[in-house]
């Protein structure tokens, strides 16, 4: 590698986003091929003899356990198309080490917590940058084998994963446990004599990734074989070689380390600055001191606003300056309070007389301390909209003519917008359905939830006839053209009416709610209609400019994300892929029951009919490959042998089901 060259390119690739991950990487590229550091005095019979003495030892080894004599699959085709460099040998994991597989334990002797007699068995969760102990599964210890327990060296591996990008993933064992490991997972045993944080740095490299990634692909659950990782073929250098590598992979994790932790205290020191700023625009009090704060964020802009979600916080303070008059001129005219509380007073009584609704208590305006422009008006929110709860789910409707709707959820209400897809129903009386009707231009308002979700409002636009509103959602019909819905949505929306929300919400742990009183009591403040409309557009202005600039800031780090990954590339001969999300659990799942059908006999090679024996005959298809515990193809081939000779019931088609 050219040293210079690398050295020029460096802030190209430690600036981009992940550009340490891609620093690390390029280590781990570098070390497993013989690049990173100057090799010693050739000797190529030190790196064959010491692979001859691991093979013998992994052969002792193996008659020690009992394994049974078999190739190794060491003829299998090489997968390395370059020779290996100087002195070092080419060589496969099978060679050096054994696969230990996991084994599946019966769920009715698993338990949450260990005590005297048991073993904790660790899972693919435990395996991260190093190896957790925490949350572990613990099963009666005479069930375990003594080969099972992890040991000093052992390198703990994902073998199976929803996740293309976790199956493969491996961490080492740094000490002598008392633990096991579940179906899932795997153990790649070093022999004695391997230097074993060799290994883990092959077991961590690119390389290594990007074969098991492409090894274990599946249908929906992605799966290694103990021959995928014993048949893994790598540059194997001598003993020396291989500590010297280790150190120096360790000493340059070290600086990435430190790189790492100077951006990520450069990044907290650029949000503090920028949250600062923003802070202070929309805190002005003054028409100068707002110029001022705001040459302030415009002569910084380049410094303050990195990633796109820097932008977003752009927006918020934007919003909360509209709702405090900051955005416009002020209007000549008069709040239109007087108006729209006789047009909201006026739609009240009509629902009272029609018995849509009952005569609401009187409230009061709950405190503020936030300074509104002097010509606004602040009014409490039920003088401003009538405000209506939802429909209850669960009532009795029996003997009543009932109709059935779509009805809005608080999932189905965001800040802003709806989220309509999966729209549940619900039965209500006729009677009723005025109501509950959702009508165009109604402002929806969620109760609660998850903190950030109290207070969260849209604007119905309408789309779907005969839509209903849960209970958890209010609905408020602000009826006098003098109050614009936007308006109000806006206000809702800000950090003003969220803090509001947050303050006068029952909180429970992760969980908060308001009351239809606390959101009557809101304090809404209320400019002349013109500077409503004013500081609506002007809003509308500046959030196009920063959803362009948003964009903007995206397009830079993807750019800036090719560049990294090309000049890696030139460095390494590797492309990298970014590493995938795990995967979310998912909305449907597969459904495909699998029933007994004719008892197998005794003797018979039937183990998937004995565990459905087991468990009254009958188990989703999913349920019973875990218990089963071998590879999907495996047991899918098992399936059909023992769906040929009558011992299961031919499955009918697998259909899909939403989870609730």
């Amino acid at each position: 590698m050219d040293a210079q060259k690398f050295l020029a390119e460096f802030g190209h690739i430690a600036n981009a986003p992940g550009g340490v991950a891609r620093l690390r990487e390029m280590v781990l590229a570098l070390a497993v091929s013989g690049r990173l550091i100057e090799q010693s005095e050739v000797n190529e019979s030190l790196a064959a003899d010491s692979l001859k003495k691991l093979e013998q030892e992994l052969a002792d080894y193996k008659a020690a356990n009992g394994y049974r004599r078999t190739s190794g699959g060491r003829d299998a085709a090489s997968t390395l198309l370059v020779p290996a460099p100087s002195g070092w040998v080419k060589a496969r994991l099978g060679q050096i080490g054994v696969l230990i597989r996991g084994v599946t334990y019966n769920k009715a002797v698993a338990r949450a917590s260990g005590g005297q007699g048991m073993t904790g068995l660790l899972r693919a969760n435990n395996i991260g940058a190093n190896i957790s102990f925490d949350d572990l599964v613990y099963v009666p210890s005479d069930l375990v084998d003594k080969e099972q327990i992890l040991c000093a060296g052992d390198v703990l591996i994902s073998m199976s994963s929803g996740s293309k990008g976790l199956v493969g993933k491996a961490a080492m064992v740094l000490e002598d446990t008392e633990f096991g490991f579940g179906a899932f997972c795997g153990a790649f045993r070093p022999m004695p004599s391997l230097r074993c944080e060799f290994i883990r740095v092959v077991m961590q490299s690119p390389q290594y990734r990007d074969y098991v990634s492409d090894q274990g692909k599946g249908i929906g659950i992605n799966n290694l074989t103990k021959g995928h990782i014993e048949n893994y073929e790598l540059f194997f250098p001598s003993p020396e070689e291989q500590s010297r590598i280790v150190a120096k992979v360790d000493e340059l994790m070290a600086l990435c380390d430190k790189l790492e932790t100077q951006q990520q205290a450069r990044r907290k020191l650029q949000n503090s600055l920028r949250q600062s700023i923003l802070q202070a625009v929309a805190s002005a009090t003054s028409p100068h001191e707002l110029q001022t704060t705001w040459t302030c964020l415009a002569d910084n802009f380049g410094r303050l606003f990195h990633a796109p979600e820097d932008v977003d916080e752009l927006v918020a303070e934007l919003k909360n300056m509209a709702v405090r008059g900051l955005l416009s001129l002020p209007s000549t005219s008069v709040s239109p309070v007087d108006a729209v509380v006789a047009d909201c007073d006026n739609l009240r009584d009509q629902y009272i007389t029609s018995g849509l609704m009952r005569r609401q208590k009187l409230i009061s305006i709950a405190d503020s301390d936030v300074v509104y422009p002097e010509h606004w008006a602040v009014a409490p929110f039920d003088k401003v909209a009538v405000v209506i709860g939802g429909v209850t789910k669960g009532r009795d409707l029996r003997g009543r003519d009932v109709v059935t709707c779509p009805y809005l959820a608080v999932a189905n209400v965001q800040r802003g917008f709806f989220k309509l897809t999966n729209l549940k129903t619900i039965q209500i009386g006729k009677e009723e359905l005025d109501k509950y009707l959702v009508q165009e231009g109604d402002l929806l308002i969620t109760e609660g939830g998850d903190w950030d979700k109290v207070g969260r409002t849209a604007i119905w636009r309408g789309g779907i006839d005969n839509c209903l509103h849960q209970n958890h959602v209010f609905k408020a019909r602000v009826p006098s053209l003098s109050l614009l819905n936007e308006w109000v949505e806006l206000v809702f929306n800000s950090g003003l009416g969220r803090d509001y929300f947050a303050g006068a919400s029952k909180q429970t742990t992760n969980l908060a709610s308001i009351n239809m009183t606390q959101l009557r009591s809101f304090p809404m403040p209320i400019p002349p209609l013109d500077e409503q409309r004013a500081i609506l557009a002007k809003l509308n202005a500046l959030t196009v400019k920063a959803k362009f600039w948003h964009q903007q800031l995206e397009k830079k780090q993807h750019l800036a994300e090719l560049l990294a990954d090309a000049t890696l590339a030139s460095f390494t001969g590797i492309t990298t892929e970014p590493e995938e999300e795990p995967m979310k659990a998912p909305q449907t799942e597969l459904v495909a029951p699998l029933r007994l059908g004719t008892a197998p006999d005794i003797k018979a090679q039937a183990p998937l009919a004995t565990i459905l024996a087991r468990h009254h005959g009958e188990m989703e298809a999913k349920d019973l490959w875990q218990r089963f515990g071998g590879e999907i193809d495996a047991f899918y081939q098992q399936l059909k042998t023992e769906v040929a000779h009558g011992w299961i019931v031919e499955p009918e088609p697998a259909r899909v089901e939403l989870k609730d």
